[in-house]
């Protein structure tokens, strides 16, 4: 054997030992990313932009598949299809996730926001914390979606929580938290996917929905309703969580390219659904959707049953003493700052992100 076939041979020996050891690169993975909104939207997009610098910073050994438009099922199909390896993550609603960590939807609280400026002081200090906390319940996220403040949209005017008892109004699927406020404002919710909605809607099953304007528009329900109810009946926000298990499969460089793409998407994403749910208000309003608002005395019966919604969550568990006591600290900060402690929550202030 010569000197370079012994070289050669050693070297192979070498390599072989390092591949046995797992001390190779790791293999090349695809992403596997489901999600409710529809292909070709600017939240699609943007992640499927992502995915295309991941690949390319990567060598092409880590990839992205979106599965977009709710194709592969609902929140609780897409959990369980996680599990068991045929997907690897979600964008989704928060709620999606707080089975695993129930302080996830802190933000949530009903009405617990007046304003833009506030979710921005309270987003500030919070948000690091529970993505922190999430990732030690097992999933990874990279940063949050403004989804904007969800306002019950119905057939009839809706000024007042009676008035709102009267609707059929849907609450989504796998979100009980929202299914146990309604119930202790003394609604009897229709659940339903959101893939229904629409149908439903078109039907009479139900008249009434609370949702974001953008969503509202997106989804098509706001030609199925007349009216929007000015109140921020709850603050709305979705994330990009994969399971740490299958991150895990990634090795550290690996892993950094990742966050990094991810986290300047959804950063993105995050600021540009607020311009859009401004813009999603005026346009309700150029397609005739009329604006109820409630006086002084009937919103406070809403912020009145709000509390009490909120204080039943925390009785039963689905949310911490620590994390709403937190969120109120906060709250009361923001509100002090501005001296707008008594002011009364507008539905969609302007404030700049």
């Amino acid at each position: 054997m010569s000197k370079l076939q012994s070289t050669l041979a050693r070297a192979g020996v070498v390599l072989a030992g390092l591949l046995a050891c797992g001390i190779a690169a790791a293999a090349p993975f695809t992403f596997k990313i489901s999600t409710l909104y529809p292909d070709g939207t600017a939240a699609v997009n943007r992640i499927k932009q992502a995915g295309a610098e991941i690949e390319q910073k990567t060598g092409g050994q880590v990839k992205l598949k979106i599965y977009a438009g709710g194709v592969q099922g609902d929140d609780a199909t897409v959990l369980r299809k996680i599990r068991t390896g045929q997907l690897h993550g979600a964008l989704t609603q928060a709620g999606a996730v707080s089975q695993f960590y129930k302080d996830i939807q802190v933000y949530n609280v009903p009405l617990a926001f007046h304003s833009f400026d506030e979710v921005d002081y309270v987003r500030a200090r919070m948000d690091a914390p529970l993505k922190a906390e999430l990732e030690k319940a097992g999933w990874v996220s990279f940063g949050f979606i403004e989804g904007g403040f969800a306002n019950v949209m119905s057939n009839a005017p809706v000024a007042t929580v009676d008035e709102l008892r009267r609707q059929k109004l849907w609450i989504p699927a796998n979100d009980p938290a929202s299914e146990q406020a309604a119930k202790s404002w003394g609604i009897a919710p229709i659940v339903l996917p959101i893939g229904d909605v629409l149908t439903s809607l078109q039907t009479g099953a139900i008249n009434a929905i609370a949702a974001p304007p953008t969503a509202a528009i997106a989804l098509q329900w706001y030609s199925r309703v007349k009216y929007r109810t000015d109140v921020p009946l709850l603050y709305t926000f979705a994330l990009l969580s994969i399971n740490d298990k299958h991150f895990a499969k990634l090795d550290a460089a690996q892993q950094k390219v990742v966050r990094e793409a991810f986290a300047a998407a959804m950063a993105d994403m995050d600021r540009a659904s607020r311009k859009d749910n401004i813009a999603a208000l005026a346009t309700l309003e150029k397609q005739g959707i009329k604006a109820v608002k409630p006086d002084t005395a009937q919103f406070a019966q809403w912020e009145q049953l709000a509390g009490k919604a909120t204080d039943e969550v925390v009785a039963r568990g689905e949310l911490s003493p620590a994390a709403l006591a937190q969120l109120r600290k906060l709250l009361g900060e923001a509100r002090a700052a501005a001296g707008k402690a008594a002011a009364r929550p507008a539905a969609a202030p302007a404030a700049k992100k």
